[in-house]
């Protein structure tokens, strides 16, 4: 289990730093509002576990504070600044200050391991090839994969790999934030659990918040401080495990007490 914020993650909402703040927030496609009047923190620290059932909009949340897609309404803070009204180069420093790791990675399968890493600093940074690659190599090992992954072309990699070199794209810029999308989506049992480690000891040795969009029970037990489930178009509920065990909902009472839940500690 993570330490860091694990037990502090029920301490007052008031005493601690709200490092994303989401109220009233809308978003969604056509006609249809996937959620409406949400509102969300994750405090600097932490790592948030955001889960859901198939179309509840887990993904859209994470894409919409993002700005990569629009609200329809409400206001969404970044490390205290308002994306809304910041100017350009404000909301440029912010975006520098967070990672992104999508699903399944989200690779350029025309750039190596080390091309793909080296993506964000290219983007904001003005470095000489030789720093790049020295700081992109710096990241691969930081997320456990082999040096000679650097070479290696996004097809050559197994799930797993793949996943950690995503997740050291979204660290090159060493960022305060962390997003990551269904990390651990597709690995093997073992493959997951070793991912969920990594999260947990990055957070701490990193002092990152990491904001999860996940379905995987193991790592909403193991690494994460809070949980927020999305229902009926907005959070339904937030807290730490014990909350969501004690919640009178069906889906909720369905997914953390079903038949996977066993064996998980809950």
């Amino acid at each position: 289990m993570a330490a860091g914020t694990k037990n502090g993650a029920q301490e007052d909402a008031g005493s601690r730093e709200a490092v994303i703040r989401v109220r009233g927030l809308t978003a969604g496609f056509g006609e249809r509002n996937v959620f409406e009047d949400l509102d969300l923190d994750a405090f600097r620290g932490e790592i948030l576990g955001v889960v859901g059932a198939s179309g509840t909009g887990k993904t859209v949340l994470l894409r919409t504070i993002l700005g990569l897609v629009p609200k329809r309404a409400g206001t969404i803070e970044i490390l205290g600044v308002d994306v809304d009204t910041a100017d350009a180069a404000t909301r440029q420093e912010v975006d520098k200050r967070l990672g992104v790791m999508f699903q399944m990675g989200a690779l350029f399968s025309s750039l190596n391991v080390l091309q793909n890493i080296q993506v964000p600093m290219r983007e904001h940074l003005d470095l000489s090839p030789r720093l790049m690659e020295e700081l992109a190599r710096l990241k691969i090992e930081l997320v456990g994969l082999p040096a000679d992954a650097a070479t290696k072309f996004p097809a050559e990699l197994s799930g797993g790999m793949t996943k950690r070199a995503g997740l050291a794209r979204a660290l090159v810029m060493d960022p305060d934030i962390v997003f990551l999308d269904e990390p651990t989506s597709g690995l093997d049992p073992i493959g997951a659990a070793d991912f969920d480690d990594l999260i947990g000891t990055l957070r701490d040795t990193l002092g990152l918040t990491v904001f999860m969009v996940t379905h995987d029970l193991d790592s909403l037990h193991k690494v994460c401080d809070r949980i927020a489930v999305l229902a009926d178009h907005r959070v339904l509920i937030e807290g730490p495990m014990s909350k969501m065990l004690e919640f009178d909902h069906p889906w909720v009472r369905a997914y953390f007490h079903g038949t996977r839940a066993r064996g998980i500690g809950v």
